[in-house]
């Protein structure tokens, strides 16, 4: 069953239970009042009746001080009879209309232990039963027993207790119908967030639940705390994406970091299988440069993992400035450049042409040969074999410059 139909069958329940408790008290009350007034009734007619001279063994018509009490009470079936002091009926003064009572026995003892007070006796055969009142007569021979007939009170409350019934079941339709659009209203809520929660799971990270109401109700509680478990998701989401794109960074600038010096140290060691160092010195020469390239590689590699954690941990690169040439960094670039491709023609000038000349700068080595090393994995990497390649390195306008100028198609 669904929260809106268990919502509404509990309610239905509860108001059923509160209909059915309310309506039996007030019937019970209203049955209690009426007996009481029967009560009343049948002990003013036994006062009077007591009080009276012995009537005669006539209908109560003919006794026009009977009939007159009769009537004033407005009892409709009364039964009158007069007892002797062993509890015999002597003999009965008005008959009732329908079954008469089923009377204990009365007897003198038994009338003054009663005390004049109503008691409830069944019908001769079944059917409505009776209040009784039984009271010494006036002469003290004997007693009266006065009886009214429970059929009237019994046909009110049997009349009320249907109508009341048929009246519920109208309310309880009525709240009913009236209940379930107030709880599809009510749940109107629930189903928002329902719809935030769908698409969530399919794939809309951004969508988040309106507010319902206000904050300090369960809703607005509820909402709030969906919307901070969502804001928490889509950051963490967020932060995988970015660590992602952090490695596949990181793996790109190692690959290219790493190709120049691997690919020095590999055309150093196929220009010496090709035997083309036939001088011990050029032998001594070519092992002094796979040395420098594998410390390189050594470097390199402990730069790209702390290049990683500061990338990681979102702080810049340290640079260590020292006074240096960039002459050094040119001629280890030619060095590269004719162990990489050593059919390509290079040339050492100066900016734009010319003689090389002095470039002293105060810079971080280690960074800035990191840079020339990839100037010049790209010009072999993207450049046609045999394709002129110039270093020019100097000053120019009082500014130290290091160029690699190739005269290949360029990148578009």
């Amino acid at each position: 069953m669904s929260l809106r139909g268990r919502v509404l069958g509990i309610t239905l329940l509860l108001l059923v239970a509160a209909l059915l408790s309310s309506n039996g008290l007030v019937i019970g009350q209203l049955r209690h009042d009426l007996v009481g007034q029967v009560d009343e009734r049948i002990r003013g007619l036994a006062t009077v009746a007591a009080r009276l001279p012995s009537l005669p063994e006539v209908a109560v018509e003919d006794v026009p001080q009977v009939r007159a009490t009769v009537e004033q009470q407005l009892i409709r079936d009364v039964h009158l009879a007069y007892l002797g002091p062993d509890g015999g009926v002597d003999r009965v003064v008005r008959a009732a209309a329908g079954r008469p009572p089923e009377l204990p026995r009365l007897d003198a003892a038994a009338v003054a232990g009663r005390g004049g007070r109503p008691f409830r006796v069944p019908a001769t055969g079944g059917g409505d039963g009776w209040r009784v009142v039984a009271v010494p007569r006036a002469g003290g021979d004997g007693s009266l027993v006065v009886a009214g007939s429970l059929g009237v009170v019994n046909r009110t409350v049997r009349q009320l207790t249907g109508r009341v019934l048929l009246i519920d079941s109208a309310v309880l339709a009525l709240l009913g119908i009236a209940g379930w659009f107030a709880v599809r209203g009510g749940l109107r809520p629930l189903r928002r967030i329902e719809a935030t929660a769908a698409a969530i799971a399919a794939g809309e990270l951004s969508s988040r639940v309106p507010e319902l109401a206000a904050p300090r109700t369960e809703l607005g509680r509820l909402s709030a705390a969906l919307n901070g478990m969502l804001d928490r998701i889509e950051a963490g989401d967020a932060a995988r994406a970015a660590s992602e794109e952090r490695m596949r960074r990181f793996i790109a600038d190692a690959s290219h970091e790493l190709r120049t010096p691997l690919f020095g140290i590999k055309g150093f060691t196929e220009l010496y299988r090709m035997g083309g160092m036939p001088e011990r010195a050029d032998v001594d020469a070519s092992m002094s440069r796979i040395e420098r390239e594998a410390a390189r590689l050594v470097e390199l590699v402990e730069e790209l993992l702390l290049l990683a954690r500061l990338d990681e941990e979102g702080t810049a690169v340290p640079l260590h400035l020292t006074p240096m040439d960039l002459r050094t960094l040119a001629a280890d670039a030619l060095h590269d450049l004719r162990a990489l491709d050593p059919q390509r023609p290079v040339t050492l000038t100066g900016p734009g042409g010319g003689p090389p000349g002095g470039a002293p700068v105060l810079g971080d080595e280690a960074r800035l040969r990191q840079v020339t090393s990839n100037l010049v994995g790209n010009t072999v990497a993207h450049t046609p074999p045999g394709t002129r390649v110039r270093i020019g390195v100097g000053t120019e306008d009082g500014v130290a410059v290091l160029e690699v100028h190739d005269e290949g198609p360029g990148m578009t």
